[in-house]
């Protein structure tokens, strides 16, 4: 059984923490902030040369900015202890007055992870990790004041552990996650699904959302409750231009077809939330379209949607 309707739409774009590019991260922080858009999505592939670190990029780029939320994409959780993560999230949380929501993910790229010293798990072992760390974020978030706390799961603990900071608010966790398994731990206790179009095809995303609701209705919580969010990798092009994916998974399209693309997946796939990562071009002027002209036109057509368009069966 599905939502009966979509939540509000969300949208954002994606900023690579490639060190080369930080003049380009701090442009588009600065576009987005300005356009007022809801996201600023940053990956956390630590193993990754090329790549700073997430979490001082995250904050170099709050201070420099006032309206634009920031999410991890997903937060590398086998090369960060749970307590720590708990921690970076919360100061993030203070540092930017309630603009920082954490994402994060059991880890898919599996020699990167070892290569930096980070345990090999199974599928199943990693989804049980994600849960004991989703427990470990609630008992140190939430707990009473001068509580200490403890947890002791098969992969982590803690042990009289002083909570702190506190949140400043209940802080959304988005996971991200494609699997049954997964998708029914974050139906249970995540608030946001995080999926990709270069991993989860639009044909397979029913499903997706089919698991992850059963599961939210067996644990007794709202369904549209959770938001639903879709990375869409890709690359904007003018009518005449010819430029062909190298990848399955990549959107190419003119901003007539990308805006109709993405109200298909909010009217018919009940996908709420949308961060755009270009694929080629000039990333400047892919985001600066991206905003400009695809979102208006998403919006403009959403509102002349018929309410019986966003009834589900």
């Amino acid at each position: 059984m599905y939502r009966t309707a979509t939540l509000p739409l969300q949208f954002g774009i994606n900023v690579d923490p490639a060190f080369k590019a930080l003049d380009l991260a701090f442009d588009l922080a600065q576009l987005a902030d300005e356009r007022r858009l809801d996201f600023i999505g940053i990956q956390d592939h630590p193993y990754n040369g090329r790549f700073l670190d997430t979490w001082t990029l995250v904050s170099y780029l709050a201070a420099r900015t006032r309206h634009v939320r920031f999410i991890t994409n997903v937060a590398n959780l086998p090369l960060r202890p749970p307590a720590i993560l708990a921690k970076s999230f919360t100061t993030l949380d203070h540092l930017t007055e309630g603009r920082f929501e954490p994402g994060i993910g059991a880890g898919a790229f599996q020699e990167g992870i070892t290569s930096y010293g980070g345990p090999k798990r199974t599928p199943g072992e990693a989804v049980e990790a994600l849960e004991e760390a989703i427990h470990i974020f609630q008992l140190l978030w939430y707990s009473e004041p001068q509580k200490r706390v403890s947890f002791e799961g098969r992969f982590y603990s803690l042990r009289d552990a002083e909570p702190g900071p506190f949140p400043t608010r209940p802080l959304p966790i988005w996971v991200g996650g494609i699997k049954p398994r997964m998708l029914r731990l974050i139906g249970r206790l995540a608030d946001g699904l995080m999926i990709s179009h270069n991993w989860v095809e639009p044909k397979s995303v029913p499903q997706i959302q089919e698991t992850l609701d059963e599961s939210a209705q067996q644990a007794g919580r709202d369904i549209n409750s959770i938001r639903r969010l879709y990375n869409l990798l890709g690359v904007i092009v003018g009518p005449k231009e010819r430029i062909h994916a190298k990848q399955p998974g990549f959107i190419v399209g003119t901003e007539q077809e990308w805006a109709e693309w993405i109200t298909h997946f909010y009217t018919e796939l009940a996908l709420d939330s949308f961060i755009f990562w270009p694929i080629a071009g000039n990333y400047r002027e892919q985001c600066r379209c991206f905003i400009n002209e695809v979102i208006p036109r998403v919006k403009e057509y959403i509102c002349v949607v018929p309410q019986e368009a966003l009834q589900r069966d």
